[in-house]
Parts: C-alpha cells; sequence; structure tokens
C-alpha cells in the first residue's frame, strides 16, 4: 500500500495546457474518485501516475518517493483499462499470469497468484477460456485480476465499467467496493459517471478544465458544494438553478417579476443571499403543495421510475420547468394539472 502525492503537477500538449498545478494528496489505501466531464484533465492524471504520460511541471511521489523519471514498470502501479486490453491468442490464465512472466516469476508462483486472484473475482471457471468466449463483464473482471496478481502498490481505474450495461455496471461497482475492501490498496477509479462516484469513492476530487473544483466525501460535494459546476454536475436528477434578484427595501428575494421568497425558506444569512443571485434546491427538496404555495404551474411531463416519479412543473416567469422527485407513484397527477411548489425549509444553496 502506499500514498499518492501530488505537488503542483502539470500537463501540456504543445500550447494546451490540460493539467494545471494539481496539489493532492490520496491517503495510504485510499479509493479516491476523479470526476468530471470529458477532457477535463482527470484520464491524463491517471496515465501520470502509471508512467504512460510525462508530468511537464511539478512532482509526483508514491509512498514518498518522487516518480517523474521511473518508467511504468518501476512505479509499482497497476491500471485497468475500459477497453479490457487482453491478448486474444491467451487464455484468461495466460493473460492474467502475464506480467508476471515478463519479470520472471516461476511458473508455480505464477499459478498461485493467477489461481488466488481468479478465486477472489470468481472466474476460476473461465481459466482455460480465451477472451473472444467471454462476456463483457467477465472480460473486465479478467482485465482487473491481470492487475491483481502483481501485488501493485497503487491499483488505476480508468473508466472500466463504461462499456458495460447498466446492471452489469452497477453488479461490478459493488464487487470493486468489496474488492477495495478486501485487499486494502491505494486506489484510483476515474470515471464521468456521478453515480459512480458518489457509490464508490471514500473521497472525491471533481475536475474541470484540468483544475480540481471540489474535493471532498461524497455527502460533503452533494450536501454543500462549493460553487455551481459541482453543484450541477453532482445528483440525478440534476439540481434546480432557480435566477433571483435581491429586494433590499423588503429583504426578500425576488423570483421572476413577482413571486418573493421568505429568506427564512432557505434559513441563509441575508447577507449571504444578498450577495448571490442563484438559489439551488434538489429535486427531493422540492415537493407539491397546494395552489397557495411559493410557486404556482402546471405540470409538463412526467417520468415514471418505478418506485419514484420525476415531476416537471411549467412556473410562470422561469425559462425552464422545476425537477421534482415524488417518492411514490402519483397516480392523480396528469400533465396539465395546475400544482403548487413547496420548498423544504433549509434545504436551498445559494450562488
Amino acid at each position: 500500500m502506499s500514498s499518492i502525492t501530488f505537488s503542483h503537477v502539470g500537463k501540456r500538449f504543445n500550447d494546451t495546457e490540460v493539467v494545471r498545478d494539481i496539489n493532492l494528496e490520496v491517503a495510504d489505501g485510499e479509493l479516491m474518485v476523479f470526476v468530471g466531464p470529458s477532457g477535463c484533465g482527470k484520464s491524463t492524471m491517471l496515465r501520470m501516475v502509471a508512467g504512460l504520460e510525462d508530468i511537464s511541471s511539478g512532482d509526483l511521489l508514491i509512498d514518498g518517493v518522487r516518480v517523474n523519471d521511473l518508467g511504468p514498470s518501476e512505479r509499482g502501479a497497476a491500471m485497468v483499462f475500459q477497453s479490457y486490453a487482453l491478448y486474444p491468442h491467451m487464455t484468461v490464465a495466460e493473460n492474467m499470469g502475464f506480467g508476471l512472466r515478463m519479470t520472471g516469476s516461476r511458473k508455480s508462483e505464477i499459478a498461485a497468484q493467477v489461481q488466488a486472484a481468479a478465486e477472489t473475482l470468481q472466474i476460476t471457471h473461465l481459466l482455460d477460456r480465451y477472451p473472444k468466449q467471454l462476456s463483457g463483464g467477465q472480460r473486465q473482471r479478467v482485465a482487473i485480476g491481470r492487475a491483481i496478481v502483481r501485488r501493485p502498490k497503487v491499483f488505476l481505474f480508468d473508466e472500466p465499467l463504461s462499456n458495460l450495461d447498466a446492471s452489469l455496471r452497477v453488479q461490478l461497482r459493488i464487487e470493486l467496493a468489496k474488492l477495495h475492501q478486501q485487499l486494502k490498496t491505494t486506489m484510483i477509479y476515474v470515471t464521468h459517471d456521478q453515480t459512480e462516484a458518489m457509490t464508490l469513492g471514500n473521497r472525491i476530487a471533481v475536475f474541470n478544465q484540468g483544475r480540481i473544483e471540489q474535493l471532498g466525501t461524497p455527502a460533503e460535494l452533494y450536501q454543500r458544494p462549493t460553487n455551481r459546476f459541482v453543484a450541477e454536475f453532482l445528483g440525478s436528477p440534476k439540481i434546480n438553478m432557480i435566477p433571483y434578484r435581491w429586494d433590499v427595501h423588503l429583504e426578500s428575494m425576488v423570483i421572476g417579476d413577482d413571486i418573493h421568497l421568505d429568506p427564512a425558506l432557505v434559513q441563509i444569512d441575508r447577507l449571504t443571499l444578498a450577495q448571490g443571485n442563484t438559489l439551488g434546491v434538489r429535486p427531493e427538496h422540492l415537493h407539491l403543495g397546494a395552489s397557495e404555495s411559493a410557486f404556482q404551474g402546471v405540470v409538463e411531463f412526467l417520468e415514471y421510475l418505478g418506485d419514484t416519479t420525476l415531476v416537471y412543473v411549467k412556473v410562470r416567469n422561469l425559462d425552464f420547468s422545476l425537477r421534482i422527485k415524488v417518492n411514490h407513484p402519483h397516480e392523480g397527477l396528469h400533465v396539465g394539472q395546475r400544482v403548487g411548489v413547496e420548498c423544504e425549509r433549509g434545504q436551498g444553496l445559494v450562488f
């Protein structure tokens, strides 16, 4: 197990700066998730740890040792790719043991390591098969097993589940979390899927345009985002962002032309409200209420999700529909129905 330290790490491709002055400490045994939109620099960060990309500036330390000038094989890191990257002419056992063969390990040691990893991943019955005989989920387990047999200091996962269907992603996500608990090895997991990030990470680093927007636990990022980007990127369905202006005389939030919200509703001090211009409210913190509620609107669309219903309500003076998450089917609702919308006290975020 090893810690990973990024000290003012940057990366340039010609004149394009893709990673900008990153300072970050990944603790020994931690599962850190890098999340962000495509092109934000998270995969480049991973490849710099693996030694597959040079570092343009700053220092990268693994277990306190500067590794900028070390080759990939000298860093003690094992990487699992999105594309599996299995050799088609080798069996599962041969694929898993390939790295150990390249380092000159004895056949008996390779066989023992492969068997142990296969038992951990429940793929012992696949050891004699070839990649073309495996499903996508089985191939990804083999790719993970190939990393495990090397007993690395650090595991690096680059969107390993993005090629799988939704139900299989959920299953392997749980297995990866259990694997981390079992191995207690430092892991960095890169994804653009915020659900994966929220369910897997001990801590999450949210990337945007080569910078870390916020670092924290899933709960911290979801409940106390530091800016609009983090608030809008994390959470499904997306947070409602409601523009407002602060009325100094009435000391109230004005939405549109004539919707006044009592500051007590969001339980945020008046100075903060006066400095902001957008109220963020998660869909689960909005509720359908009486017609005299602060917001009145018309049901524009109903999205039935089984245990919940997502209700889209068009409110006068807003150029978008409010998203409201209802924790039951709400069979009495219909498109075109007039409803009131109420905000749960103390659940607003100001930007």
